[in-house]
C-alpha cells in the first residue's frame, strides 16, 4: 500500500509540474548515465508493465511534469521517490541534466524493456577514443595529474564540487602494490628499501621488478580463473577427478607471465586446436572446455549435453563479453536484446565439442617439449604395439586350432539331414519367417548345425532343420546361445529363445521329455549386422551322457568361444584368458609421458542444431547456423575452413570475440584489471554490462582504457603499468580533511570542497578503497609470515591437511579422494596450487570467501563471520604457523621479549611497531606467562594474536 499511495501522489504532483528549459541531449550520455539508471531505480513500479499511480518513467515525460520529478528523487516534496532511499548525489545529478534536455528518450521510441531500441545501449556501441578532459583548476591539475586517466578522475570530481585524497604513505602505497600485483606481501627489508629509495622513479621500479616476478602470473592467473570456473573435478555425487587439469592452471599462469596479448590468451582457449602453429600451449588452453561440472550418470543423456553447451555458452558470455546470454536458453532475453535465436547460434559453434568425456584420444594427448621427445615417444608405442600385435596373434593360432580340431574330436552323431533356408532383410526381432519367401535354400554336410550359408555383409535370417538321433527315452536339456534372435525347436515345442539382439554370453536352456527315436529339431536365427560374423551355440544332455555340441565351432562368436572352451578344454582356456588379460594390459601400456586435457573435435561436420522450445531436446524448431549477437551487429563469419578433424567454427568465433571491433571485450577486461586494483570496477557489475547491469560510473575513462588496451597489442601489463602510475591509484584511503589540505578556504581556492559524505559509495574515485585480503592471499601470507612459504611456481597440485571430521563428510569417503601423498614442503605452497576438488574446498579457504567453483565468479565476495575469526584462532593450520612465525622472529630478532615482539609485529605489518604498540605485545606475553602459560606457550600465542590482527588482514 505504501508504493501505491506514493504513486498516486507522485501523479498529481507531477500534474502540476511546469515546464523545464530543453537543451539538446547528447545520445550518448542518456544511454551512459541515465537509461541505466531508471532502469535500476524506476521502471520496476513505473512502466508500461506496472504504471503505479498511472506514472509511467520508460518513455518521453511531459515537459510540464520534470521538475516535480526533480523535487521528489531530491526529496525536497512530501513525495520522495524511490521510497527504499535517496539516490547518490551523482545519480541525481544525471537525471537533472536530462530533464534539463527535455526528459526525451532520444535513441528509442520504444519502451525500456528491451527489444531493438535496446541496442542502443551504450555497451554495444563501438568503442571510440574520447577528448581526454582538461581539468578546470591549472594549479590543482599540475599537483595531481600524473597521466591522463587522473584527468578522466579529476574532471569528475570537479564536476561534483569535490576533492582528491592525499598520496598513500611510501609503507601503506608498497604494500598495496605488492599485494595487487603478486598476491603476497612485501618483506619488511623490501619496504625498507623501497622507503630510503629517494630517487624520483623509485615507484615505477618496484612496478617493474614486481610485474617481471613469476608470481605476477599466479596472482593474476588466480582471479581469471575464478572467471572460467576452473577445479579438478566433474561435481555431483562421485566428483571425480579432471585428469591433468592443472596443466591448464599452469598454461594460464606462464600466460599472465610472459604477458600474451589478451585477443591471443582468448582464441586460443576457445579454438587452440583450430589455430595455426599455436603447439602445445594451443592445445593446452582447450582444456577451457573441460573445466565444468559433468554428470556422469545424467537422467536424460541429450538433455545433459546441452546443459553442457550451456555452461559453455555462460562461461563464454559471461568472462569474455561481460552477459548474461544464458538466460535466453529457453526464451528471448528477458533485459537485453539477446533472442533466443542468438543463444542457439552460439551453441553451433561449438556444438562438435566432446567436453565430458574422460579419458580417449578427444580429450587427453602426449605433451611434448621437443621434436626429439616425440620421436622416442612413437617408437616406445610402436614397440608396445608389436608386443600386443604377437600376444593377439597368439590367441588366434589358439582359435583357429581349437575350431579346426574341436569338431574332428567328435565321435557321436546326434544330427543328420540338416538343411537350410536363408533370408535377406532387416530384422529387429525374430520373424515369421513361415511367412517369407528365402533368398536361397539347401543342405548342409556333416552332422552338425553350421552358420555357413551365412556368407553376406548384410542383415539376414537363417532357418536349420535336422533330425535329431534321441538314444533313449528320458528328460534332456537343450542349450541356446546366440549373438542375435533365435528359437530353438524340438518336436512342435519351442524349448529355448532369444527374441532381440543381446550378443552370446547369456546362454538360454529348456528340458524337454523325449521318446526314443528320431526327432525334428528347428533352430531360427536372425543377425541385425553382418560386419562381422557373430554366431550361435547348440548343445544338449541326456539321462546317459553329459553336454555336447550340437553345432560347429566356426559357428560360435569370439564371446561364445571363450566359454565353448572354457567347457572343452580347461587348460587351454586358462591360456587364452591369460594372454587375453595381457593383451588387454598391453593396449592400455604407453611410454612414459606427460599428457594434458584439451578438447578436439573428431569431425569436420559436426550435428545440425536447432532452437529448443523452453530449452527441451525434444522440442526442436529452427534450424540455425553458427551466427554472432545480432545486438552487436549480428551477422555469420564470413570464413570457416574445416580442417580434417574439425569445424573451424571455433576459431571463427574466437575471431570475433578477439576482434579489436567488438564493442564488449576490451572493455570487460579492461574493468577486471580495474576491479583489480580498486576492488570495485569502473562497471560495478564486471560479468553484466546489459541494461540489468551498473552503468559506468567513468563511461569516457572506460573506452580510453579500452582504446589505449587495444593500441598497446591488448597488453595486460601495459595496462596494468598505466593504472597503477596513475596518481588516482596512489592516493589514500582516508577522505581528504581540512588539516591536510590547508583548511576550508585553500580547498576552496583549489575548486573543491571537503564533504566525504557526497560520494559515499566511492563511485567518483576521491579516494582509494580499503580491502580485505582474499582467502589465497590470507593463507599465504600466514606462510610467508612464518618463513615456512614454499614459492615453487607450477607443477601438479598439491594435498594439504583437512581434519578427518571434514574428510568424513564426503559423499564417497576415503583416501583415494584426498590422498595424503603432498610432503611437508609441498604442503606449503600457494593456495593456488591446492587440488580444487568442487565438493571439498579447503576450509581457511572456504571460510574468507574462496568462489564456488561450478559457474563463473566474476567478484570475490567479502564476508565477516565467526568462522574467519575461529580458524585464525584454533585450526591446526594457524597453530603450526605460529609456531613456526615465533621461531624465525626469535632467530631473526632476539629472544628477548622486546626484540621478539617487534620482530613478530614487523614480520606480520610489515612496518616497524610504535613505542605504544610494543609496550601492548610485551605486557600480554608476560600477561599470558602470570596466567600459568609455558614461555614457548605464551610466544605463539602472542604470534596467533599478531596474525588476528585488521592491519595484516586488510589493506589501506
Amino acid at each position: 500500500m505504501r508504493f501505491y499511495r506514493c504513486a498516486l501522489a507522485l501523479a498529481s504532483l507531477l500534474a502540476t509540474c511546469p515546464p523545464a528549459l530543453a537543451q539538446k541531449l547528447d545520445p550518448r550520455f542518456f544511454e551512459r548515465e541515465v537509461r541505466p539508471l531508471l532502469l535500476e531505480n524506476c521502471t520496476g513500479c513505473h512502466s508500461k508493465a506496472r504504471a503505479q499511480g498511472g506514472v509511467r518513467l520508460d518513455a518521453a515525460l511531459n515537459k510540464a511534469t520534470a521538475e516535480k520529478l526533480l523535487a521528489a528523487i531530491r526529496y525536497d516534496a512530501k513525495i520522495k521517490m524511490p521510497p527504499p532511499g535517496r539516490l547518490a548525489a551523482p545519480k541525481i545529478n544525471a537525471l537533472e541534466a536530462w530533464v534539463k534536455s527535455g526528459a526525451t528518450f532520444p535513441l528509442t521510441a520504444s519502451p525500456i524493456t528491451g527489444g531493438q531500441g535496446a541496442s542502443k545501449h551504450w555497451a554495444f556501441q563501438p568503442v571510440t577514443r574520447p577528448k581526454v578532459p582538461t581539468p578546470r583548476n591549472p594549479v590543482l591539475s599540475a599537483e595531481w595529474v600524473r597521466n591522463p586517466i587522473d584527468s578522466f578522475v579529476l574532471d569528475k570530481l570537479e564536476t561534483n564540487k569535490l576533492f582528491p585524497a592525499p598520496p598513500a604513505g611510501k609503507r601503506a602505497l608498497l604494500r598495496r602494490l605488492t599485494y595487487d600485483l603478486i598476491g603476497l606481501p612485501p618483506t619488511p627489508e623490501e619496504i625498507e628499501t623501497f622507503v630510503s629509495d629517494k630517487s624520483p622513479d623509485a615507484y615505477e621500479k618496484a612496478i617493474d621488478r614486481l610485474l617481471a616476478s613469476p608470481h605476477y602470473g599466479e596472482k593474476w592467473g588466480r582471479s581469471y580463473l575464478d572467471l572460467v570456473r576452473y577445479a579438478e573435478t566433474n561435481s555431483y555425487e562421485r566428483d571425480n577427478p579432471k585428469p591433468n587439469a592443472f596443466r591448464f592452471r599452469d598454461y594460464v599462469i606462464r600466460s599472465f607471465n610472459s604477458d600474451k596479448p589478451y585477443d591471443r590468451f582468448i582464441k586460443e582457449q576457445l579454438a587452440g586446436d583450430e589455430l595455426e602453429g599455436s603447439g602445445n600451449d594451443g592445445l593446452l588452453a582447450t582444456g577451457f572446455y573441460r573445466l565444468g561440472i559433468w554428470d556422469d550418470e545424467p537422467a536424460d543423456v541429450e538433455q545433459a549435453v546441452f546443459d553442457g553447451y550451456d555452461d559453455i555458452v555462460t562461461t563464454i558470455g559471461q568472462a569474455f563479453l561481460g552477459l548474461t546470454i544464458d538466460c535466453a536458453r529457453c526464451h528471448d532475453h528477458k533485459i537485453d536484446p539477446i533472442p533466443t535465436k542468438d543463444y542457439y547460434q552460439l551453441v553451433s559453434f561449438i556444438r562438435g565439442v566432446n567436453y565430458f568425456k574422460n579419458g580417449g584420444v578427444t580429450d587427453e594427448v602426449a605433451l611434448f617439449r621437443s621434436p626429439a621427445e616425440k620421436r622416442s615417444y612413437e617408437k616406445e608405442k610402436a614397440r608396445f604395439e608389436t608386443e600386443r600385435q604377437q600376444t593377439l596373434a597368439h590367441i588366434s593360432t589358439l582359435d583357429d586350432d581349437f575350431i579346426k580340431t574341436r569338431d574332428d574330436k567328435l565321435t557321436q552323431k546326434d544330427l543328420e539331414g540338416i538343411s537350410y533356408k536363408r533370408y535377406v532383410g532387416s530384422f529387429s526381432t525374430l520373424p515369421d519367417f513361415a511367412t517369407l519367401t528365402p533368398e536361397s535354400r539347401g543342405t548342409q554336410p556333416g552332422a552338425l548345425l553350421d552358420l555357413n550359408p551365412r556368407f553376406t555383409d548384410r542383415s539376414f535370417g537363417l532357418v536349420l532343420e535336422a533330425t535329431l538321433h534321441v538314444p533313449e527315452a528320458g528328460e534332456y536339456t537343450l542349450f541356446l546361445d546366440s549373438d542375435d534372435g533365435a528359437r530353438l525347436t524340438v518336436g512342435e515345442q519351442t524349448v529355448a529363445e532369444r527374441r532381440g539382439s543381446g550378443g552370446e554370453g547369456n546362454e538360454r536352456s529348456g528340458k524337454k521329455a523325449l521318446p526314443a527315436g528320431d526327432i525334428k529339431l528347428r533352430l531360427e536365427y536372425f543377425e541385425s549386422s553382418g560386419t562381422s560374423p557373430m554366431g550361435f551355440r547348440i548343445a544338449w544332455s541326456g539321462p546317459s551322457f553329459p553336454r555336447r555340441p550340437l553345432s560347429t565351432a566356426r559357428s560360435i562368436s569370439p564371446l561364445g568361444l571363450v566359454a565353448q572352451l572354457a567347457l572343452d578344454d580347461p587348460p587351454k582356456s586358462a591360456e587364452r584368458t591369460r594372454l587375453a588379460k595381457l593383451a588387454d594390459d598391453q593396449a592400455k601400456r604407453e611410454p612414459l609421458i606427460d599428457r594434458m586435457l584439451v578438447v578436439t573435435e573428431s569431425s569436420p561436420t559436426p550435428a545440425e542444431t536447432f532452437v529448443l522450445a523452453r530449452g527441451v531436446v525434444a522440442q526442436k524448431g529452427e534450424k540455425v547456423l553458427p551466427g554472432f549477437l545480432s545486438c552487436t551487429g549480428g551477422g555469420q563469419p564470413e570464413k570457416i575452413a574445416p580442417t580434417a578433424s574439425s569445424s573451424g567454427r571455433r576459431l571463427a568465433l574466437a575471431r570475433w570475440i578477439a576482434s579489436a571491433k567488438n564493442p564488449l571485450t576490451a572493455r570487460v577486461m579492461v574493468n577486471r584489471i580495474w576491479q583489480g586494483h580498486f576492488g570495485r570496477g569502473l562497471v560495478k557489475t564486471p560479468s553484466d554490462f546489459g541494461l540489468q547491469g551498473a552503468r559506468p560510473t567513468h563511461p569516457e575513462l572506460l573506452d580510453w582504457l579500452a582504446t589505449e588496451f587495444v593500441k598497446s597489442g591488448w597488453s595486460m601489463k601495459k595496462l596494468h603499468r598505466l593504472i597503477l602510475t596513475s596518481a588516482t591509484y596512489r592516493m589514500s584511503s582516508v577522505p581528504p580533511s581540512p588539516v591536510r589540505h590547508g583548511g576550508e578556504s585553500a580547498a576552496e581556492e583549489r575548486g573543491g570542497t571537503l564533504r566525504g559524505n557526497d560520494d559515499p559509495e566511492n563511485e567518483l574515485l576521491g579516494r582509494q578503497n580499503p580491502r580485505r585480503l582474499t582467502a589465497e592471499e590470507v593463507r599465504d601470507s600466514i606462510l610467508a609470515a612464518s618463513g615456512s612459504l614454499n614459492r615453487q611456481v607450477y607443477g601438479p597440485s598439491v594435498y594439504p591437511d583437512i581434519p578427518k571430521e571434514v574428510l568424513a563428510g564426503q559423499s564417497i569417503p576415503g583416501k583415494d579422494w584426498y590422498p595424503e601423498r603432498s610432503s611437508a614442503r609441498d604442503k606449503c605452497r600457494r593456495s593456488l596450487y591446492i587440488f580444487q576438488k568442487r565438493s571439498l574446498r579447503y576450509p581457511l579457504l572456504e571460510s574468507f570467501d574462496a568462489p564456488e567453483t561450478d559457474r563463473t565468479t566474476p567478484a570475490r565476495l567479502t564476508s565477516v563471520q565467526p568462522m574467519q575469526a575461529l580458524s585464525l584462532l584454533n585450526s591446526a593450520f594457524l597453530q603450526e604457523q605460529a609456531s613456526a612465525l615465533t621461531l624465525r622472529a626469535e632467530r631473526e630478532g632476539g629472544a628477548t621479549p622486546e626484540a621478539l615482539a617487534s620482530r613478530l609485529f614487523s614480520l606480520v605489518t610489515q612496518r616497524p611497531a610504535t613505542l605504544g604498540e610494543r609496550k601492548k605485545l610485551v605486557g600480554l606475553l608476560q600477561n599470558l606467562e602470570k596466567r600459568g602459560m609455558t614461555p614457548a606457550r605464551a610466544r605463539q600465542t602472542l604470534a596467533l594474536a599478531c596474525l588476528n590482527l585488521n592491519e595484516f588482514l586488510y589493506l589501506d
